[in-house]
This record gives structure tokens, sequence and C-alpha cells, in this order.
């Protein structure tokens, strides 16, 4: 059953009365194809206008809609016998984030992502994508096998920050953030870093300091969630639709200010929609990044790399 945003009532409408045209025609034999015909253009162009001038908030909104695609929905949409490994060889596993090798299009690839989970039970199992320390120093683990065997590094980011609880900090989770981009950026693969829904602080940061940044047209990437933000500046979380407006937290924006280099569209009406067109679609980006990066020496793809984050606050 999809599920609808506040702001998405309007074609919420439509597409109610459509479903209940279609029982009606189907228990009666009535002859409604022409109005059902008629509704759904209706709604199709509704949805388009909707989502062609969201806001930044209604956008945080679709970023972390609870049916739109997870990183373990772009791994078995795009990875071929994918092999995930646990642990991080110090302390324990982190089901936040899954790591490990398989192939994209036909090429060995190490993957790294964060997974929020789309139920209860799981969203609990991956502690909503909110990595520990060990889920960072597992992700530098695969990203020093990836380099030590040549294998580009496909990062998906999908978390609302690192996990803020006392026995992370205990672990050394700011430590554990700054040595998984310290290996990202070290790197003498290519990687490729795509913000699925939510990029949030160092907690995306730690694996998306990438020689190509990609970002899904209606996801978010902030240094701090909105809520938070408005907390700190007004003191007041509920003013967190005027934190998401002032902190240019979109993928138009970001792009604008050099912070990502390629908004991957989404299918009308956000990802959660047609979930499969989505992620064919990154899939096709992330090719294309790859392909530009081929022939490149491990020195140039580093100094690249090194320069693309460095030129973001000159650009300011």
């Amino acid at each position: 059953m999809r599920a609808y945003l506040d702001f998405e009532k309007p074609v919420a409408e439509l597409e109610k009365k459509i479903v209940e045209l279609r029982a009606l025609a189907e228990k009666d034999g009535t002859e409604i194809g022409e109005e059902i015909s008629r509704l759904e253009t209706k709604a199709d162009d509704a949805l388009k206008d909707l989502y062609a001038a969201l806001t930044p908030w209604q956008k945080t909104q679709v970023a972390r809609h609870a049916q739109r695609p997870h990183c373990l929905d772009y791994i078995a949409g795009l990875i071929t016998d994918f092999t995930p490994l646990a642990g991080d060889r110090v302390f324990g596993e982190d089901a936040a984030v899954v790591a490990g090798f398989g192939r994209f299009n036909g090429q060995s690839v190490a993957v790294i992502g964060q997974e929020k989970g789309s139920d209860t039970e799981s969203r609990l199992k991956h502690n909503f994508g909110m990595a520990r320390p060990e889920g960072y120093r597992k992700a530098q683990r695969i990203m020093e096998l990836a380099d030590r065997f040549g294998l580009p590094v496909i990062s998906l980011v999908d978390t609302a920050g690192a996990y803020p609880g006392i026995g992370a900090e205990e672990r050394g989770q700011a430590e554990a953030i700054a040595r998984s981009t310290d290996a990202c950026l070290q790197l003498g693969v290519p990687n490729v870093a795509l913000i699925l829904g939510e990029g949030g602080s160092g907690g995306a940061i730690a694996i998306a300091t990438a020689n190509r940044v990609l970002m899904m047209e209606h996801a978010i990437y902030s240094v701090i969630s909105p809520e938070a933000a408005a907390s700190i500046l007004w003191r007041d979380s509920s003013r967190a639709q005027d934190a998401a407006t002032t902190m240019k937290i979109t993928a138009q924006d970001l792009l604008r200010l050099g912070v990502i280099d390629v908004i991957v569209s989404e299918p009308a009406g956000g990802a959660h929609r047609a979930p499969a067109d989505a992620i064919a679609t990154a899939g096709r980006e992330i090719e294309r990044a790859l392909k530009d990066m081929s022939g490149l020496s491990p020195q140039a793809l580093r100094a690249a790399r090194a320069e693309k984050f460095l030129a973001i606050g000159r650009k300011l």
C-alpha cells in the first residue's frame, strides 16, 4: 500500500478515486474506462507539477520516505555476485554498514553502503543506518582491500548521521570517521559515492569523500539535520522547515555550490514510486562516472580527489 506525504494529498485523493472506479468497473462491468483514463492523466500531471516545485523541507520528507529504495535495494538491482564481509577486526560487526565485493556490469568492485532498513525488525537490526565506530572501521578495511587489488569503490550513502550513543563515543566515533574519510582520500582506485536519501554530517562524508559524488534528485545532504539546526539556531526544533530552506541541502543547491557532481533524476513522484527505474538510472550514472576515470593513475586519482574537495571552499 502506498504511503502519501502530507503535501501529496491532492494526488492521493485523485488516485483513491481511480482505485474506487476500477473496483466499481470490475464489480458491475460499468464502462467507465474513459473517466479512469481522464483521472489518471490528471493525477500524473498533478504529480509532475507538484514534484517540479518541491520546497527544501518537502524534499527532506521525500528523502526520508519509508518506501524509498535503500542500500540493499540498490545492491540487489546493480551488483551481482555480492559477497558481504563482516566485522572490523577490532571490536565487532555493525549492521548499519553493508560492505563487500561483487560485480557491477561485469566489473569487480567494492561496495560500501549504509542501510536504514525497510520495516521495524530490519530498522532495529541496521540501527536506522546510523553507524558505530566498528562500521566505519569495517568500511576502512574494505577500502584498503579494494586499493590492494585495484578495485573501484562504490559508496551508497543513506544516513541521518553517525550513531551518537555513549558506547560509540567511548570506542572512538570521531577517530573512526576521520580515518574512514582519510581512507577515501588515499585510495589509488576510482571511487564513486551516491547519496540515496539522507546524507547526514560526518556519518555520510566518512564514505562519500569520492572522486565523483552523485546525488538522487530528491535526496538531501547536509552537515546537520534541519531539526537539529533549528534547535541550535532558534532553540526551537519546530522551525526545521526554516532551517532546511536556509541550509541549502537539496541536490540542486549543492550542484550549484560544487559540493556534488551529478544529479540523478528520479521518476515522477520520487524514487519510492518506481524503485526499479530509479535504481537503473543511478546505475547508468555510476557506470558513466567510472568510465570517465578509467585509465587514470593512482597519483592522478588522489590528486583529482583532493583538488575537488579543496575547490569547494574556494568557490564559496
